[in-house]
């Protein structure tokens, strides 16, 4: 790790580094310490601090004063998670002379204060003496609010997966016990209820891996010709045929549209997950409204590049302090049920297929969503 021009600049003054195959005196420019994100800790040759960064501070709750000039193990005094000191049984100064670097791990100050530390040796040649050991520190909070949203989205799927699974032994367990006693028509509702409550736990767990391979950016498109117009149509009958009134949704299409190349699958989900927020949240009519737009990928300035689809409804909406969350995980609104991860998805589905989705209030005063695809064409096509 270089740090300056052969030395370490900034407010706290500066102290000459050796040159060597590490420091590149005369092509990297000064860096101030105090504007590294990270906490920078350096000890010389001798195993005394010479830089103490403001992140290091920061992190540590320690003063620059304090462990300036002092022994790194005495400034820095760390363990491990097992009690062990991490300078005596890492022996910077007098350990393996091939070794150049300590990857990170965790590391706790006195008070148990936990940290992300690793380290660099420096020599002045490959097996030669160290002359410098730099530290960086990391805060442990962003992997711990990671920690807490997997801990969360697991007991959040697991709560959700119980209800099916217990309905679903249940009317099983008495079936089979007491199949005779049971006419036609009361072991028919049951099935049906098991069927249900089978498709739910199947939802449950194709969410997981849709959150799974959008975290890890895995999330495979399979484009192919999509009629955008005819797709709305049929979530649109599905829920009359449920029995919604027909007079419940307004389609409105603006032709002609561009051809539409995505996953078909994929675009259902999002619609379903739209029209079911507006029917299961919202007030009055559903309104979809489909039309050309540009396209949202940067540089292309043609007005008929891409599909918009906007879903209004005539609710009371979503407040505004909550607009900036509704794309997070586990975002509920004011009416609780489901797992809160659909728009989470939508979002994700949208962004793979390169396009965006906005949330707003519609002229009626609810809720409005709007997502635009380009008319992409797939690869052995372009």
């Amino acid at each position: 790790m270089s740090v300056g021009t052969g030395s370490v600049p900034g407010a706290r003054g500066e102290r000459p580094l050796p040159a060597g195959p590490d420091m590149t005196a005369a092509t990297t420019p000064d860096i101030d310490p105090d504007d590294l994100p990270d906490g920078l800790v350096v000890a010389d040759e001798h195993g005394r601090v010479i830089c103490f960064n403001a992140a290091a501070e920061r992190i540590t709750a320690l003063r620059a004063e304090d462990a300036l000039g002092r022994r790194l193990e005495k400034a820095l005094p760390l363990e491990d998670l097992e009690g062990r000191r991490w300078w005596q049984l890492t022996d910077p100064y007098g350990g393996l002379a091939t070794r150049v670097r300590q990857p990170e791990r965790n590391l706790l100050l006195p008070g148990g204060r936990e940290v992300l530390v690793s380290a660099r040796y420096l020599r002045a040649e490959p097996t030669g003496a160290v002359r410098r050991v730099v530290v960086s520190l990391r805060d442990t909070e962003a992997r711990r609010r990671t920690e807490r949203s997997h801990a969360e989205l697991i007991a959040t799927v697991a709560h959700e997966l119980r209800s099916p699974l217990t309905s679903v032994k249940g009317f099983t367990a008495t079936l089979l016990a007491k199949w005779e006693r049971f006419t036609d028509d009361q072991k028919r509702l049951m099935l049906e209820t098991v069927d249900a409550d089978a498709d739910r736990v199947t939802r449950l767990i194709a969410e997981l891996l849709d959150i799974s391979r959008i975290d890890s950016g895995r999330l495979e498109v399979r484009r192919q010709p999509v009629d955008i117009g005819a797709a709305v149509g049929r979530h649109i009958q599905a829920y009359v045929a449920a029995g919604q009134p027909a007079d419940k949704f307004l389609l409105r299409l603006e032709l002609p549209l561009p051809a539409l190349w995505a996953d078909p699958d994929k675009i259902d989900q999002v619609l379903s997950n739209l029209l079911e927020n507006a029917v299961r949240h919202g007030e009055g009519t559903v309104t979809i409204d489909v039309t050309p737009s540009a396209s949202p990928r940067e540089g292309e300035t043609d007005a008929h590049a891409a599909t918009s689809v906007t879903v209004s409804d005539e609710g009371a909406g979503i407040p505004e302090e909550s607009m900036n969350r509704v794309f997070t995980r586990f975002w509920r609104g004011s009416k609780r049920g489901g797992t809160g991860l659909g728009l989470y998805i939508v979002k994700g589905i949208v962004e793979a297929h390169g396009g965006t989705i906005t949330v707003g209030r519609a002229p009626e005063g609810g809720a409005q969503f709007r997502f635009t695809l380009p008319a992409s064409l797939p690869a052995y096509l372009v």
